[in-house]
């Protein structure tokens, strides 16, 4: 015998057949889809339905909804792939129907749940032949309490995160009361920290005493649970707060006090509008909600505590302020993680330097614990030494790794330091394994800005690499550079360049004044989980731009006449170019006996810089630097003396004159008052 035309049935015929139906639900947004058989089944008429998952819970009975919300957290807080659950709905015409639904979930790569695929089935013949169809509700809904309230503060980690349950309109329908009320104890005295619906809330309750007349301050005086069965019960035990909820309809209630380590931290009220006597089972199951909140309150509490003394050490290990630069605002910014409560290793710094100059670092220690911190702190302090030293930035850097190797640890540490002249603009930076910076031109554009890099602190000098090589860039007036550490730009499920982008995207559409700009960037980390701390700083310099290209520099070297005579050259032409004619033959001839003294009393070569400081004097400065760390010296030669004449005209010649100490050498410097007489046509090509 031939099979039949429709044979075999086509899968939504089979379906339907067996009064089976699928959904598709969305967990971020809510959004589910019901084919048509699956509409059916649930009773749920096409033209009222608009796809959101509320429209479905609320066709259930509380208690059946309670079930299927605590089966589905604890689903998706478990790691299960699939999870099945049966419950009633109901039907348009008043009924209930017995249905069975089973979800597949989806997660990410990161095991994160997105979507949960799944049937959906008439179960009431099932039932009816298999299974009693008459279930204790009441022991039901009670068991799904415990089990649904434990799940949903299994996630909670600070004492907020718990108020913000019970402060959930949904808390109610999760407890299956009418009205809740959460205290804790704060400072002896009872703080009302969460009702529910707040409209609700009872003048003179936010804060109450102990010893007063309340069911809350009886379970946390006697450490035992209060039942009150009806109307009758309440207004006699406590008169002045039943009169206050007579007209709410309240006739019981079960107040549960909350227990950590032999001491009462709070109560917790479940109150409800009908007369109830709480059997045995109830209140057994009552007292170990009691017990499961108490316990992830004092988890709430402990955390708390240990994240607020571990903020507290790194914070005091921060800078208590950052100074006063002329030319420059800084503004910076530290905040810790929100997930875990170790402490963390990033830091950041600013460091006045001489010479209108000054040092911007950031870093981040490895780890998260007090060790980092105190490595952190012990780095910090070094590498500002190193700065103030006036070591150039490269040494600062090598030097930091060398401290860093000989510390009896076994971390390591990322870091940026910056070193920007302000008058010029010009910045030197100097990378140790870790991000890049980004810089905001003046216009709002924003981009990242490649640094050159060496590895980071303590493994340069582990592995004999100590050479960091130095990145040079002109910051104009109005430009900001951001330096930052990874937990700025890290993301969960996102890798490091979606962050960098969201970081310039951010940046760009920010505001200008400095401060809400750095706010802006905390808030936006503070929005998203994270295991990671961060730490950032914003350098933005101020004035108009220098006239004549900035600054000129030349390297001499010893016995090279081309060079000197180049040196000299740059000079005469950086005079004539920045307004500097009438004293022209006074630089000229400071900046030569500086050169010449560096060449024969060291060593080594000497580096010519000549530039034009800003500010309400014009001053044109000469700078020489070179690897002696002998300081010079002004003496009076002899009559027929032929040396010891170049310090004195230098101090004759210019308004005033020093040394500075730069690492491995010094700097000795002249500045000299200049009057404006610029001419753009003259010039000097950098």
């Amino acid at each position: 015998m031939p099979p039949p035309e429709d044979w075999p049935a086509r899968p939504e015929t089979a379906l339907a057949l067996n009064r089976m139906g699928s959904f598709d639900w969305d967990l971020g947004s809510g959004r589910i889809h019901l084919d048509e058989q699956a509409r059916e089944v649930l009773g749920v008429p096409p033209e009222t339905f608009h796809g959101h998952i509320d429209e479905l819970i609320g066709r259930l009975p509380r208690t059946d909804a309670m079930r299927v919300d605590g089966e589905v957290a604890r689903a998706l807080k478990d790691g299960s792939e699939i999870y099945g659950v049966y419950y009633r709905v109901r039907l348009p015409g008043g009924g209930l129907r017995w249905t069975y639904a089973q979800g597949r979930i989806r997660r990410d790569e990161t095991g994160r749940p997105g979507r949960i695929v799944g049937i959906v089935r008439d179960a009431t013949e099932e039932l009816g032949h298999g299974a009693p169809r008459d279930v204790d509700d009441d022991r039901r809904h009670q068991t799904t309490v415990v089990e649904t309230t434990t799940a949903a503060l299994a996630h909670a980690r600070t004492v907020q995160d718990v108020i913000d349950f019970f402060k959930d309109p949904r808390a109610v329908e999760y407890l299956g009361s009418d009205l809740l009320v959460l205290g804790l104890v704060d400072s002896g005295r009872i703080h009302l920290v969460a009702e529910g619906p707040s409209e609700h809330f009872i003048p003179g309750t936010r804060y109450t005493r102990i010893d007063d007349n309340f069911p809350m301050s009886e379970v946390i005086r006697t450490l035992a649970p209060r039942f009150i069965e009806s109307p009758e019960e309440f207004a006699t035990c406590y008169p002045w707060l039943y009169e206050r909820i007579r007209d709410i309809g309240i006739a019981s209630a079960a107040y549960l006090p909350l227990i950590a380590q032999g001491r009462a931290i709070g109560a917790l009220g479940l109150l409800y509008r009908e007369s109830r006597g709480f059997t045995r089972q109830e209140r057994n199951l009552f007292i170990a909600l009691g017990s499961s909140l108490a316990q992830a309150i004092a988890r709430a509490m402990l955390f708390d505590q240990e994240h607020d003394l571990a903020e507290g050490l790194q914070q005091s290990m921060l800078p208590r302020r950052l100074p006063d630069v002329p030319g420059a605002q800084i503004a910076a910014r530290y905040r810790s993680a929100r997930m875990g409560r170790d402490i963390g290793g990033d830091w950041y710094d600013a460091i006045p330097l001489p010479g209108g100059r000054v040092g911007a670092v950031i870093g981040d220690v490895q780890g998260h614990d007090t060790h980092a911190a105190a490595v952190m702190g012990q780095l910090r302090i070094v590498l500002r030494a190193y700065a103030t030293e006036g070591h150039a930035p490269a040494t600062v850097m090598a030097r930091a790794s060398v401290f860093l190797h000989e510390l009896e640890t076994d971390r390591f540490a990322t870091c940026t330091y910056a070193e920007a002249d302000l008058a010029t603009g010009v910045v030197h930076l100097v990378r140790a394994g870790h991000m890049d910076p980004v810089l905001r031109h003046t216009d709002g554009t924003c981009r990242r800005l490649p640094v050159s890099g060496g590895l980071p602190l303590g493994l340069s000098a582990e592995f004999g690499r100590p050479d960091y090589p130095v990145t040079t860039m002109e910051l104009d007036p109005g430009e900001t550079l951001l330096l930052f550490t990874d937990g700025l730009v890290e993301q969960p499920g996102a890798d490091l360049d979606e962050g960098m982008q969201h970081l310039t995207d951010l940046v760009r559409k920010g505001p200008y004044d400095l401060d809400g700009l750095a706010d802006l960037l905390c808030e936006d980390v503070g929005e998203r989980l994270g295991e990671d701390d961060m730490a950032l700083l914003l350098l933005r310099r101020h004035g108009p731009a220098t006239r004549g290209g900035g600054r000129l520099q030349q390297h001499i070297a010893p016995a090279d006449p081309e060079a000197l005579s180049a040196g000299r050259h740059m000079i005469r032409a950086a005079v004539r170019a920045w307004g500097a004619r009438e004293r022209a033959d006074e630089i000229e001839l400071a900046a030569d006996e500086l050169v010449t003294n560096a060449l024969l009393h060291t060593d080594g070569a000497a580096v010519v810089t000549i530039r034009m400081l800003t500010g309400p004097v014009r001053r044109l400065r000469v700078e020489v630097e070179d690897r002696s760390s002998a300081l010079p010296r002004r003496r009076e030669p002899g009559e027929s003396g032929v040396s010891g004449r170049g310090l004195m005209l230098v101090d004759r010649l210019a308004d005033t004159w020093g040394v500075e100490p730069r690492g491995s050498g010094k700097s000795v410097w002249c500045e000299f008052v200049v009057t404006d007489g610029y001419r753009e046509e003259d010039r000097p090509a950098d």
